[in-house]
């Protein structure tokens, strides 16, 4: 229990003394995002950012703290064997894939694929042999980095496939890196170029290659910066795989542009969550990013071992003067979840909307109180939404229910408060899929809007995500049903600990509502004890007409359910 057991020792008043040393030195106020010396152009990488916060701590990790000046360096040093491997000082956009732990090693072989001109394409450790060798192959990389642990892994796909790897040393975490404290990278016009390739996670096919521009990128960063109030301050503790954009733009890159610290955990682990948000040692944890299933895992934890009143105290007292935001995304956050988060540390979770080809698109306002519940919020900065109708009308390819900005959004009369497909256009959208011409013409409008393929709607001045078009929006017996929502009712059920709502195939109905559930250890669960618990909280038609019961309901790395995976697994057919 580490932390807690010190809190309920006989020295018990000492955690609550450091409590009022914290309130003493609560935060000041915001420093300005951009301080003097420090580069402007939003489409520069973050890298060129670095010199300016100097001996500033950029990272701390398993190996030890790590310095913005340390960082680069290494990286220009890492940069320089890249190009003596391509045998030129600019890559022009070749494609370098890495495979790094959550640590500094990341972050140096990502600032080195850029200081080279070449396009960083993160891999990640858990995925297949067979996956990794798919991605350095449709990637067409011409280099592959590992860090030191990896390279067992990394190194027969690279040799199958010729492609020179280059291990990354132990000096990555501590070497001083040769050359002067002069010497910096090769200044470049970034806007155009290619950044990143990021995959999909696949659910239609293959997984596809965003390719996402430093222009992108600068956008995507900026407009979060500005939303979220991120300033040289801030502590976000880092516990998100880094091949997602969550990981890397919302809880890497942010912190990196304005001088912040970012604590990196190896990987989740919610005993050393907890001890990160209470301990008094600096950094102190100030800002918090996770998917909904990092925050029901917290939970757990939290109830299995945080059963006395004053620790209880002591937590939320804790958790709501040092940390100043807590967001969840990637997944959709039921809203007993949030409820019970709330009650737990005094903190309304910021939901967001986004997706790997777009970046952040909507978030919830920073000022918790004006926050609902279950909506994703408004556009962010520079992004334009639409939400249109599946048919035509009037000649038109669609009709178009609410479009909006930052500012505003315009809801067209007759299409008040009525679902149809969310569309984006702005700065951070993606160039194109890489390689696929066809997929990517097809991902756009005529006019140049992204198809997310979710399901969308606008109330109450806010936009709610319903669910994908495909999967999450189910058709029974002529209703159209939000899996989401019927998700949400079923969390608030005593013993559902887990739930996952697909419609299957049905000749009388299209398609039958049925939830996949995970119970609570100790209960259990009828068909005919859910039906009529969910016949309280759910129209008719939306009630499931079937329930699976599972140990587990399987996600991905992100929080997310394959929902066409798991009806293929109960349904062969």
């Amino acid at each position: 229990m580490g932390v807690f057991a010190r809190a309920v020792s006989p020295h018990s008043m000492r955690p609550f003394r450091r409590l009022l040393c914290v309130l003493a030195s609560c935060r000041s106020a915001p420093a300005t995002h951009t301080a003097p010396g420090l580069p402007s152009d939003r489409t520069a990488p973050v890298f060129t950012r670095a010199l300016g916060f100097g001996d500033r701590i950029a990272l701390v990790d398993q190996h030890g703290r790590h310095t913005y000046k340390e960082l680069y360096r290494r990286s220009l040093q890492l940069s320089r064997e890249i190009c003596r491997l391509r045998g030129s000082e600019d890559l022009r956009e070749e494609r370098v894939s890495f495979l790094c732990s959550n640590d500094a090693a990341y972050v140096v072989a990502q600032w080195a694929s850029w200081m080279s001109g070449g396009i960083a394409v993160p891999l990640y450790r858990k995925h297949p042999e067979a996956q990794l060798e798919y991605f350095l192959r449709d990637s067409q990389s011409s280099v592959a980095v590992a860090s030191p642990e990896h390279v067992e892994l990394l190194s027969p796909v690279a040799r199958k496939l010729g492609v020179p790897l280059l291990p990354l040393s132990p000096s990555v975490y501590t070497g001083t890196a040769e050359g002067t404290a002069e010497e910096q990278a090769q200044e470049r016009e970034w806007r155009h170029r290619g950044a990143m390739i990021v995959y999909t996670s696949g659910t239609t096919g293959k997984p596809k290659g965003a390719l996402i521009t430093h222009s992108n990128l600068g956008a995507m960063v900026t407009g979060l910066v500005h939303t979220w109030a991120w300033t040289k301050d801030d502590v976000i503790l880092h516990v998100l795989p880094l091949h997602h954009v969550h990981g890397v733009v919302n809880k890497l890159l942010c912190p990196l542009w304005v001088g912040a610290t970012c604590v990196m955990l190896p990987e989740f682990n919610a005993q050393l969550v907890w001890e990160k948000f209470l301990s008094s040692e600096p950094p102190r944890v100030s800002v918090f990013m996770a998917v909904p299933t990092i925050y029901s895992k917290l939970m757990d934890h939290y109830a299995a071992h945080f059963t006395q009143p004053h620790v209880q105290d002591f937590v939320r007292a804790v958790c709501k003067e040092n940390i100043r935001l807590m967001v969840s995304g990637s997944a959709a956050l039921p809203v007993p979840v949030l409820e019970k988060w709330r009650s737990i540390t005094g903190h309304t979770l910021l939901e967001r909307y986004g997706m790997t080809e777009i970046g952040m698109a909507l978030s919830n306002p920073l000022a918790a109180d004006r926050r609902l519940p279950g909506s994703v919020g408004t556009p962010l900065p520079g992004v334009e939404v639409r939400i249109v109708s599946e048919r035509p009308q009037e000649g038109c390819p669609c009709a178009v229910h609410a479009e909006g900005d930052e500012r505003d959004t315009q809801v067209t009369p007759g299409f008040e408060e009525k679902e149809g497909e969310l569309l984006v256009r702005g700065p951070s959208v993606f160039r194109e899929y890489w390689n696929k011409p066809e997929e990517t013409r097809d991902a756009f409008t005529a006019d140049g809007w992204f198809k997310t393929g979710d399901t969308a709607v606008f109330k109450d001045g806010r936009y709610w995500i319903r669910g994908r078009t495909s999967v999450d929006i189910l058709k029974s017996g002529g209703y159209k049903v939000s899996a989401l929502e019927v998700e949400r009712h079923l969390l608030s059920h005593p013993s559902i600990s887990d739930v996952a709502v697909i419609g299957v195939p049905d000749v009388t109905w299209g398609q039958r509502v049925t939830a996949v559930v995970a119970l609570r250890e100790g209960h259990s669960l009828s068909h005919p004890e859910l039906k009529e618990w969910a016949s309280g909280v759910l129209a008719p038609y939306a009630v499931p007409s079937e329930l699976l019961l599972v140990e587990e309901i399987p996600r991905n790395q992100m929080g997310k359910v394959d929902k066409k995976a798991l009806l293929r697994q109960f349904y062969p057919a």
